[in-house]
């Protein structure tokens, strides 16, 4: 808590010295038009294409922690499985590209969690109402 001249700062002085440092911190956000979700998802132009999936940020962590890096091919066919998984009718789709296998919410296009072959255990996957290998 900040004092000034050996007493406390009113309410209004503080919440008004806080919420401006918040408006500003938030729109300090953006750099160079992009937000911190395109930047996280790789997107230069900062717009999606129709059919292709996005990564939650669980998924993203998940990609850095276990140093899976996917090729432009690889997302190609993901999206590409995810189309299918939708056409189906599935909705939580497990979709397996070359040793990788992606959980992905089909309605939402999103990408839930994504592991390679030596992480799933037991080769068990749960809570899932479809799957397609690419």
């Amino acid at each position: 808590m900040k004092i000034q001249g050996n007493q406390f700062l009113s309410i209004e002085r503080l919440q008004d010295q806080y919420l401006n440092a918040g408006r500003q911190q938030t729109e300090g956000t953006k750099q160079n038009g992009l937000s911190f979700q395109d930047i996280l998802s790789g997107k230069t132009d900062g717009i999606r294409e129709e059919g292709e999936v996005k990564f939650s940020k669980h998924a993203a962590n998940r990609l850095v922690d276990r140093n899976i890096e996917l090729t432009k091919e690889q997302v190609e066919r993901l999206n590409m499985g995810a189309a299918k998984a939708g056409a189906k009718g599935i909705n939580e789709s497990l979709v397996i590209v070359d040793s990788l296998a992606f959980i992905v919410n089909v309605p939402n296009q999103t990408v839930i969690t994504a592991m390679d072959q030596t992480e799933t255990n037991e080769n068990v996957f749960t809570n899932i109402d479809g799957a397609v290998i690419m």
